[in-house]
């Protein structure tokens, strides 16, 4: 009798053992489905892969071929400074640059403020011309204290990436008195409309001339 109570008892231990094993198996299989099939995990990991995409990389010093073929050249100027040159057109950029290559073509964007990376479609040759004619110029040169900067404008929501073009530029007060004024015109690097223009007070007063003083 005794050894029918113990083959009893060990036969309801081992099957006390299976059962245990068969449903924490089972637990942690329904678990990890759950965890590999959950939309919000799969759906932050993706997120995260567009957010990498559109940052980029810092943009570093090389050739580059743009949007329509445009051949764009990178000119670390300091550890903060970086140069965009096309053609005889450059800009010097104090901002966080960085690119983004897809397929045989590089874009570039720029960290505002605000967090926003503002993507450069208006290369400084292009917003260089735009802005010349709304200041009714020929040229941006050594010899007008033409120069060209891209930087952030606005504050806050506002906040815009536009190309700055300031230069000095001959004109006669009254019609009589010869001088030299600062004038200066924003373009902005995402769709190339002006933003603003920039005269003294008493531009009125002066008649402006489209030649260069030489």
């Amino acid at each position: 009798m005794k050894k029918i109570l113990v083959i009893l008892f060990l036969g309801m231990f081992m099957l006390g053992l299976v059962s245990a094993s068969i449903i924490t198996g089972g637990a942690t299989q329904d678990q990890d489905a759950r965890y590999s099939d959950d939309p919000e995990r799969n759906q932050g990991d993706e997120s995260e892969v567009k957010v990498m995409a559109s940052v980029g990389v810092k943009a570093t010093a090389g050739e580059y071929v743009g949007e329509g073929g445009k051949e764009i050249q990178i000119q670390e100027r300091d550890e903060n400074r970086v140069r965009l040159r096309v053609g005889n057109y450059s800009a010097d950029c104090e901002c966080n640059l960085t690119q983004n290559k897809t397929q045989d073509r590089t874009r570039f964007y720029a960290q505002l403020s605000n967090g926003r990376n503002a993507e450069v479609k208006i290369m400084p040759d292009v917003a260089s011309e735009t802005a010349l004619t709304r200041l009714r110029l020929r040229v941006c040169s050594a010899e007008n204290n033409c120069s060209i900067e891209l930087k952030e404008v606005g504050r806050g929501d506002n906040a815009e990436l536009a190309y700055e073009l300031r230069v000095r530029k001959e004109a006669r007060v009254f019609g009589l008195f010869r001088t030299r004024m600062q004038v200066s015109a924003e373009v902005n690097a995402e769709n190339g409309e002006i933003i603003r223009t920039g005269k003294p007070w008493w531009a009125f007063l002066a008649s402006e001339s489209e030649e260069v003083e030489e």
